[in-house]
C-alpha cells in the first residue's frame, strides 16, 4: 500500500475505521496505523475518535489527471503533451528543467502535491504545503534565443490573472472580489496587496538560436496558516477570497490560458498584452523605490514597454529598466 492509497480514501473527510482501512487496502490493522503516522511530516491534520476511526479534517481534493483533462478546452488539450503529477518532489521547476535538458520537452506539465525546495524569485524558497496549492510548470520551446523571450514574464501572469477570475466567474458575488487583482512587475499577483500567486520563469538551452524555457507558477489555494507562517511577506489564498474551490478546475483553466498563450508569444510577443497588463499594473502612477545589485532608484511608475520593461519617471526623465535581480516596491 502507497500513501497516495490512503490518502485517496480519507479525502473526503469523514471518519473511517482502522478495520476498513485495512480490508480496502489489503493489509493489517497495524499495517494502517504504521501508513497513517507517515502522514505527519506532510502536515496534514489527522483526527482519530475512539470508536469512530480516523479522518483527514476539512477532507482534501488531490490533484487528478483525469479530472484536469475533463477540464481542458480542445485548443489547450492538443497543447499539452504530457501532464505529470507527483506525490513530493524537491521543485517542479527543477524537474521540467531536467526534462527540457534532455530533449525538445515542449508541452510538458509537470504538478506536485508537495514541494520540499520550491523556488521562488530571487533565490527565496516558495512554501509548497502538501495538497492545499497550485505548483505547476510547464516547458515551451522558442526559436531566435532570449531575444524572443522579452515580456513573458508579464505574459504569463496576464495568463494567471485571466485563469483565476474565470474560475471566480462561478463563485456568484465571491467572485467579484477577484476584481481587486493587481499584477507586480515582474512576475506577482497581487490581491489587495498580499501575494496570491509568483511565477518564475527558468531558460536552458541556447540563447541566441532554440531555447526551452520553463513557466514556474504558484498560486495560494487554501494555504494552512502553520505554513503561511513561514512566508516573509503579506500573502492571501483563494479561500480567504471566494471561499473553497477546486485545484483540478483552477489548474485546467490555468492550462486553458497559458498554453495557447505559449504556443502565439514567438510570433506575437508581449506588445499585444500590454494594455491588459497595465490595466492591472498595481503601481502605476505611485511613487516606488527600484534596487538592484548596484543601485537605489525613487520615481514614479508610468507603466510597461512593449517589451515588457518596467518605465519609471525620475527627475522629469523616464528611465525603462527590464530583468535581472530587480526588487520593486511602492514607498508609501
Amino acid at each position: 500500500m502507497d500513501i497516495n492509497s490512503l490518502l485517496k480514501l480519507l479525502a473526503d473527510g469523514r471518519f473511517h475505521s482502522g478495520e476498513e482501512l485495512g480490508e480496502v487496502l489489503g493489509v493489517s490493522r497495524t499495517a494502517v496505523w504504521k501508513h497513517l503516522r507517515k502522514l505527519e511530516p506532510l502536515g496534514l491534520v489527522l483526527t482519530s475518535v475512539k470508536g469512530r476511526g480516523y479522518c483527514l479534517e476539512g477532507g482534501l481534493e488531490l490533484l487528478d489527471a483525469d479530472a484536469i483533462d475533463a477540464a481542458l478546452n480542445p485548443a489547450a488539450r492538443a497543447l499539452a503533451v504530457e501532464l505529470d503529477i507527483q506525490s513530493v518532489i524537491d521543485s517542479t521547476n527543477t524537474r521540467a528543467l531536467a526534462r527540457a535538458a534532455a530533449g525538445n520537452a515542449r508541452g510538458y506539465i509537470c504538478l506536485a502535491e508537495q514541494q520540499t525546495a520550491g523556488k521562488g524569485r530571487r533565490g527565496r524558497a516558495w512554501v509548497s504545503p502538501f495538497g492545499r496549492n497550485i505548483y505547476l510548470s510547464v516547458v515551451w520551446g522558442f526559436d531566435g534565443g532570449a531575444a524572443v523571450l522579452e515580456g513573458l514574464s508579464l505574459a504569463v501572469s496576464v495568463a494567471v490573472t485571466r485563469a483565476l477570475r474565470d474560475l471566480a466567474a462561478t463563485a456568484g458575488d465571491a467572485g467579484t472580489r477577484l476584481d481587486d487583482i493587481r499584477l507586480k512587475w515582474p512576475n506577482d499577483v497581487l490581491w489587495r496587496g498580499r501575494k496570491l500567486a509568483g511565477i518564475l520563469l527558468e531558460m536552458t538551452g541556447d540563447v541566441s538560436s532554440f531555447c526551452q524555457v520553463v513557466s514556474g507558477i504558484g498560486i495560494n489555494v487554501t494555504m494552512p496558516a502553520v505554513a503561511g507562517a513561514a512566508i516573509d511577506q503579506a500573502w492571501v489564498d483563494m479561500e480567504t477570497i471566494v471561499g473553497r474551490c477546486s485545484r483540478n478546475q483552477l489548474v485546467a483553466q490555468l492550462l486553458n490560458h497559458l498554453l495557447p498563450l505559449l504556443d502565439d508569444f514567438q510570433a506575437r510577443g508581449f506588445a499585444c498584452l500590454r494594455e491588459e497588463w497595465e490595466s492591472l499594473d498595481a503601481y502605476r502612477n505611485c511613487q516606488v523605490e527600484l534596487r538592484t545589485a548596484t543601485e537605489s532608484v525613487l520615481g514614479a511608475a508610468c507603466g510597461v514597454t512593449e517589451t515588457g520593461g518596467l518605465r519609471i519617471l525620475v527627475d522629469g526623465r523616464e528611465q525603462v529598466f527590464s530583468g535581472g535581480e530587480i526588487s520593486l516596491r511602492p514607498t508609501a
